[in-house]
């Protein structure tokens, strides 16, 4: 039986944020870990049945409530930019290695939509000594159904500043597990709304990241939903197709949903994951090539920004 408790920490802004933790159950010397990254609108509840599926019991589990979602501050669905969101990851992730004795190395990453771009800009741009990055239909080109929707967004933005946008996806749309899409529609913690600097922070990070997967020297795993109505697939390919690694992956599942790691048949999908990261850690780890950015550069870019 795993133990969870309730934490908090204080990112580069000040801001506090909240995450979960979830305990090993067969701890070890060196410890393990796999962070979860929930999607757009929702929280860290919502991944939590992953830290039982993916039965990893050596691991300890951390997910977090990113700002302006669940029990962390700010206005629902809004953040001061997408690459605070990204500079959060850094911070949360320093705060797992002075908190609780976890190296970079020994952490893996399992992350949805919205926090699948989040996760893959992080490692872009910070170059962390990652052992696995999983990626469930990451959100790079988000599905509008409306003609020049992000021209005519950007416009707004510059003519009327920051507004909200309220989502058109229903909880049908997301998965075919009727007791989880119930449990979304009754959800008062998910925020139902995104603003617009959020989203189109979100496409202009991931129109980079698609473009230049080539400088994530991590082994990556994407896995995409064959029917999904929320996002794009063919970015989610491009991306896979110029990562450098040896050890990638890239699954489609057919008749999935967005919810790629909330459907019906996710164990499909739990086992892939389960049986990659696996594999990460029975390998040891290899830094990336020494011309490659490290952590410090980043971090010095990112405050020169």
């Amino acid at each position: 039986m795993r133990v969870n408790s309730q934490h908090r920490f204080v990112s580069h802004d000040g801001t506090e944020l909240f995450f979960q933790h979830w305990h090993a159950s067969t701890p070890q010397a060196g410890k393990k870990a796999i962070l979860l990254f929930h999607r757009g609108h929702e929280h860290s509840g919502r991944m939590a049945h992953l830290v039982d599926e993916l039965d990893l019991p050596e691991f300890d589990f951390f997910a977090w409530d990113a700002r302006g979602h669940g029990q962390s501050p700010g206005e629902r669905g809004d953040a001061p930019s997408f690459s605070a969101c990204v500079q959060d990851i850094e911070y949360f992730t320093r705060h797992l290695h002075d908190a609780f004795g976890i190296a970079p190395e020994n952490m893996a990453i399992v992350a949805q939509s919205v926090g699948a771009v989040l996760a893959a800009t992080w490692v872009h741009d910070y170059a962390p000594r990652l052992r696995a990055l999983c990626l469930a239909s990451p959100a790079f080109d988000i599905k509008l159904y409306v003609p020049f929707a992000r021209p005519g967004l950007t416009l707004l933005h510059k003519l009327r500043g920051n507004f909200f946008i309220t989502s058109y996806v229903k909880s049908g749309m997301l998965t075919h597990d009727k007791q989880r899409a119930a449990a979304y529609d009754s959800d008062p913690q998910i925020a139902r709304a995104i603003s617009v600097r959020m989203l189109l922070g979100l496409y202009e990070a991931s129109d980079r990241i698609v473009g230049n997967s080539e400088s994530i020297h991590v082994p990556t795993q994407v896995l995409s939903s064959g029917a999904d109505f929320v996002v794009q697939r063919k970015p989610q390919f491009a991306f896979y197709q110029r990562l450098p690694h040896p050890l990638k992956e890239f699954h489609t599942l057919p008749g999935f949903y967005h919810d790629t790691l909330g459907e019906k048949d996710r164990m499909i999908a739990v086992r892939k994951i389960r049986r990659f990261v696996t594999r990460c850690f029975n390998e040891a780890y290899q830094a990336p090539m020494s011309s490659m950015p490290t952590r410090s550069d980043w971090v010095a870019r990112s405050r020169k920004n």
